[in-house]
């Protein structure tokens, strides 16, 4: 398959956001079975309207990054909830978190954690960086009114902080 890069994870959420997922939206029934199946204790009618981080992981799964879906660093939850990837990230050392959106020139393939984007709480949204555009970036993202999509967000304070996973990592080595 050949070394798991940001760049593939960046191509990879493109082309799943335009799948697109979607949970039981306008009487559709939900298609988010192959994100829901890696939480097993998960179903349907529970991801339902709660699943961008789900969506972020299993990304990240097909892309080829071998996390498990509650790292050690996970401390409150699995990779299903957007708190869960903060854990993670700041717990290994080999992955770059960087809080906020200043002095940090996103790319492709990093994972951006936002708040109060739906609600008016933190870290209540997740998505994976397309594309830097300057003063905003494109991100695909799942859960946009139940759906997966690609969509334009400003780069401000919103995004509570970027998570760069390295080209190459592999979950429990050194």
């Amino acid at each position: 398959m050949g070394k798991t890069t940001r760049e593939r994870l960046a191509a990879v959420a493109e082309t799943m956001a335009h799948t697109p997922f979607h949970g039981f939206a306008k009487g559709e029934v939900s298609n988010l079975e192959p994100i829901i199946q890696l939480f097993p204790k998960w179903t349907l009618e529970e991801a339902d309207g709660l699943w961008c981080a789900a969506f972020v992981y299993y990304c990240c799964r097909e892309a080829g990054f071998e996390i498990p879906i509650r790292p050690k660093e996970s401390r409150s939850c699995n990779l299903a909830g957007c708190l869960a990837w903060e854990e993670f990230a700041i717990g290994d050392p080999r992955i770059v978190y960087h809080k906020g959106s200043k002095g940090f020139i996103p790319e492709a393939g990093d994972i951006v954690l936002y708040d109060r984007v739906f609600e008016n709480r933190e870290h209540d949204h997740i998505g994976i960086v397309i594309e830097n555009r300057g003063d905003t970036i494109l991100a695909a993202e799942g859960n946009i009114d139940n759906r997966s999509g690609v969509i334009e967000r400003p780069a401000d304070g919103h995004i509570r902080a970027y998570i760069r996973i390295p080209d190459g990592y592999q979950y429990g080595t050194v």
